[in-house]
């Protein structure tokens, strides 16, 4: 059964990991298309295995999300033509939301994002980020997802801690 909503998200480079930082989940994920208007891709985190639709955006977006049997899963995994990413997702509570830290592996490896979720807009053009966290990339569409999976790292990209 599909769950749709708006996803609402900013995301930002990480300065520093946090200390002690969580154990993650490892999260494959690779997209059928990704044309910088539709995102469609499946998920393999953990357990669970998914197929989202994400529409154009980057802070407010359409999401369209299923759950997949591991049968659906790899019978779509080859088809992921359009890019792969792998890495390891830890949740770090702040208050009442989650921050997800992805730890970025493969041709991507030395990228740390941290994406927070949030319920409306006046959430989240309320939130004060913490010292943790880095530059804001939300408005910047080369730190998608499926933009790294398509185009790797942004020209000029530098970790905070470069």
């Amino acid at each position: 059964m599909a769950s749709d909503s708006v996803e609402r998200e900013r995301t930002w480079l990480v300065r520093s990991l946090p200390d002690p930082l969580p154990a993650g989940t490892p999260v494959s994920q690779g997209y059928l298309l990704a044309d910088g208007d539709v995102a469609v891709r499946v998920r393999r985190a953990g357990a669970r295995r998914l197929m989202t639709v994400k529409g154009r955006g980057t802070r407010s977006r359409t999401e369209l999300e299923w759950d997949l049997t591991a049968e659906q899963f790899e019978a779509l995994w080859p088809l992921t033509r359009c890019g792969r990413v792998d890495k390891v997702r830890h949740e770090v509570p702040l208050g009442p939301r989650t921050a997800e830290i992805d730890v970025f592996a493969g041709s991507l490896a030395g990228l740390v994002l941290v994406e927070v979720e949030f319920d409306d807009d006046a959430s989240m053009d309320a939130f004060t980020a913490p010292d943790w966290f880095g530059e804001e990339v939300s408005d910047d569409p080369r730190y998608t997802n499926a933009a790294l999976a398509r185009d790797g790292l942004p020209d000029g990209h530098r970790s905070p801690t470069d």
